[in-house]
């Protein structure tokens, strides 16, 4: 099966935290799976970075598709079709990276690993 990672789901991934619970480790540990990893997460981690935000931003940046690649993830781009779903989904929700992820879900059929229950909200399958 396929599954995109949130952000803080790819986060807490790359840096062993405990918040991120077993059930994820285990989506994401199960060879049969395919994990996908969002342009829009490389987008949002740079971004809290710049502002401050984010402390182990500029190694993750530095090393991102290095650690892509050292866990068999696979990249997403986001595509005009991707752009176009997340701006017109029906949801007061005004967060660009959650849109991006929520239309990248649906439109890629792979459920989101995340612990965000407004996904929800938007129309998308999730898991945690």
């Amino acid at each position: 099966m396929r599954f995109l990672l949130d952000t803080h789901a790819l986060l807490w991934w790359w840096t062993d935290d405990p918040k991120l619970p077993d059930s994820a480790r285990s989506l994401i540990l199960d060879e049969g799976n395919t994990i996908l990893v969002s342009a829009a997460s490389a987008w949002e981690i740079s971004t809290k970075h710049r502002l401050g935000r984010l402390a182990i931003g500029a190694e993750v940046i530095a090393r991102f598709r290095e650690l892509l690649d050292a866990d068999g993830f696979q990249h997403l781009p986001i595509s005009y079709l991707h752009a176009l779903h997340a701006g017109g989904l029906a949801s007061e929700h005004r967060d660009p990276f959650d849109r991006i992820l929520a239309a990248q879900s649906r439109l890629e059929s792979a459920p989101l690993i995340s612990r965000d229950d407004m996904f929800a909200t938007l129309g998308v399958a999730r898991r945690w």
